[in-house]
């Protein structure tokens, strides 16, 4: 359910600003309208702290490490200060010698051909009456130097097809010869000031690592300055003149009334009213119910969120996305093994919350989905069980000739059940916004009406054309026609239209409601997904069980392997599929037969955080 928000104004007087955004605080119900941002100094601090923190992580110890480690004391204050004052250091030397290091790596190569030679050693040559110049020279152009009489050229080394030489004197343009600037420092010099520089970067490693025992105290350190940081931002956009400051924002009607008696308890002037009927910045606040609320894990994954205005469709997403999950893993074993690590997680944590109970439901699913298809591993041998074969939908049977049905037969069934799912749930999408429209006196709910009728028709025609399914034809056209006629008719309704507008408003949108209606019968076709992926899925694990069953004798182990990492793999598929196929029929196809866009932005009171909220 989506909770009704009214809009509060909240006035007190300057002298007491900060009492009145504290005591804001501390009631932590008032979700601030128009936020501005927070001081640039008490945002960047929370931003250098969230980089630091996220530095310090790869310099974690195992778990195992950490389990016999005694805690360390959480650091606050000045202590802290100066402590992350140190490790910021540390984290800026070690990057600066790193860079200086890849500069020593660099220069190193370059001069380590030459041997240990600088350029004061050529300032010594040049006193000396010795005006050297060296190059790297192909062979060939060697060959030319050493045959021409004018030039004095001394071989130093030869490096594969090239040759290191001086020259007494510059050479000419017309020599192929890539000029050699002597280093500042020798080869040796350089050698002791890339160890110089690896040692400095060693030592803040080790400065790094100890200060990454300490992750508690950055963590408090940085829940601190996000509520800081929050608070700031609610001073900024809190409105004042010279007597009074005032703030306003949305706080969920079931908590009006508290927020009245903390404001007759703080003294502040405030005044509550419905929230206008354009305001487009409503947060939303979804209770879940506790069947309803196993869904929340999944809509946090995804970052995906009603509108205030749109509707809720908690419940139905679970129930649709469990028989997706369900079709798609389409193994009952997967089942088993996803319930078994689950129980096991929950044994080894002793943490039970929203995501294991859905990973509870979702193996179960899996599980009936798997018994009635007969589906184990793939394994065409868990027919030969016969508690596992009597809990089999022979129509739907993985492996129908146990049950003396054809192929086709069941293949038209899964279709069928496919088409006949996404066709419920397009209907049951259209019901919702039905309901939704009469609540709002909106006339436009015929159209919706009128794309239940397409979705039927069009369901039927799917029956046809794919299973060759027997169906009078006349129905199905003049369903469509129907249809048609109610959407171009009545889809241009709304409540601030009058009836000749809306009527003008659908009549211009014609070709659009052809091209929907076209998009309406690939929406129902898509659902076949759930028969093609779960076929997939079956397949492979089929190879992989013939593959493995190939390695009899002294081979079983590697038989043994090969099955249990070939199902580990098409585990990791399937999830994938999941999200691919069944998350999309939900948040598209579904989503968009009920009108809802995830538009929702999250109701986020202002208050003190308990945890950091990235």
């Amino acid at each position: 359910m989506i909770e009704k928000m009214k809009m509060v104004y909240v006035v007190s007087s300057l002298s007491r600003k900060k009492e009145m955004l504290d005591g804001l605080e501390k009631l932590g119900v008032l979700h601030i309208a128009e936020k501005k941002g927070a001081v640039h100094a008490v945002t960047e601090k929370f931003t250098e702290l969230s980089r630091l923190t996220a530095s310090l992580a790869e310099y974690l110890p195992d778990k195992k490490e950490q389990k016999n480690r005694p805690a360390k004391p959480l650091l606050q204050g000045e202590e802290f200060e100066k402590f992350y004052g140190e490790v910021k250091g540390a984290v800026e030397r070690k990057a600066a010698l790193e860079q200086e290091l890849s500069v020593l790596h660099a220069e190193i190569e370059r001069v380590s051909p030459w041997g240990d030679i600088t350029s004061e050693d050529l300032e010594l040559l040049k006193d000396r009456k010795y005006d050297l110049y060296f190059y790297r020279v192909p062979a060939s152009t060697y060959a030319a130097l050493a045959a021409d009489e004018e030039r004095q050229v001394i071989h130093l080394k030869d490096i594969k097809k090239e040759v290191l030489i001086a020259s007494i004197g510059t050479l000419p343009p017309e020599f192929a010869a890539s000029e050699f600037n002597l280093p500042e420092k020798g080869a040796k010099e350089l050698a002791a000031a890339e160890a110089d520089c690896q040692a400095g970067i060693d030592k803040s490693v080790e400065t790094l690592k100890e200060a990454a025992l300490h992750m508690d105290s950055f963590n408090a350190a940085m829940l601190v300055a996000q509520n800081e940081a929050n608070y700031s931002s609610a001073s900024q956009t809190a409105g004042s003149d010279d007597r009074f400051v005032w703030l306003s924002g949305y706080v969920p009607e079931a908590d009006v009334d508290e927020f009245k008696a903390s404001a007759a308890e703080n003294g502040w002037a405030y005044a509550i009213e419905s929230v206008d009927a354009d305001d487009e910045k409503i947060p939303t606040k979804l209770k879940f119910g506790k069947v309803s609320g196993l869904i929340e894990p999944l809509y946090n994954i995804l970052g995906i969120l009603p509108g205030y205005r749109e509707s809720d469709i908690s419940m139905w997403f679970l129930l649709f996305f469990t028989l997706f999950f369900a079709m798609i893993l389409g193994d009952g074993a997967y089942g088993v093994l996803i319930l078994i690590g689950t129980i096991g997680y929950v044994a080894k944590t002793k943490k039970k919350n929203t995501t294991t109970y859905l990973l509870f439901v979702l193996s179960f699913a899996t599980i009936v989905w798997g018994a009635i298809t007969g589906t184990w591993f793939g394994l065409e041998s868990a027919m030969k069980v016969p508690f596992l074969k009597s809990l089999v939908i022979p129509s739907m049977a993985s492996y129908p000739e146990y049950f003396n049905v054809s192929a086709s037969t069941q293949q038209n069934m899964i279709m069928k059940f496919s088409f006949s799912v996404g066709a419920i749930q397009m209907c049951l999408g259209s019901l919702i916004s039905v309901k939704k429209k009469i609540s709002e006196k909106n006339l436009s709910w015929l159209a919706d009406l009128g794309w239940l009728i397409a979705i039927v028709s069009l369901y039927m025609l799917c029956l046809n054309l794919v299973i060759g399914e027997k169906i009078t034809m006349t129905p199905v056209a003049v369903g469509v026609g129907v249809a048609f006629a109610m959407v171009v008719l009545f889809g241009g309704m709304s409540p601030d239209k009058t009836f000749g507008q809306g009527l003008k408003s659908g009549l211009s949108d014609i070709f659009t409601v052809f091209l929907d209606t076209i998009s309406c019968f690939g929406n129902i076709m898509s659902y076949i997904r759930l028969f093609a992926v779960g076929m997939a899925g079956l397949a492979i694990s089929q190879s992989f069980d013939g593959i493995a069953a190939g390695f009899g004798g002294p081979l079983v182990i590697v038989g043994a392997l090969v099955f249990f990492i070939g199902h580990a793999l098409n585990i990791v598929m399937c999830f994938l599929s999941v999200v691919v196929h069944g998350v999309r029929l939900n948040v598209l196809e579904f989503s968009g037969q009920v009108g809802l866009e995830w538009t929702g932005i999250p109701y986020e009171p202002f208050k003190k955080n308990k945890k950091v909220i990235k």
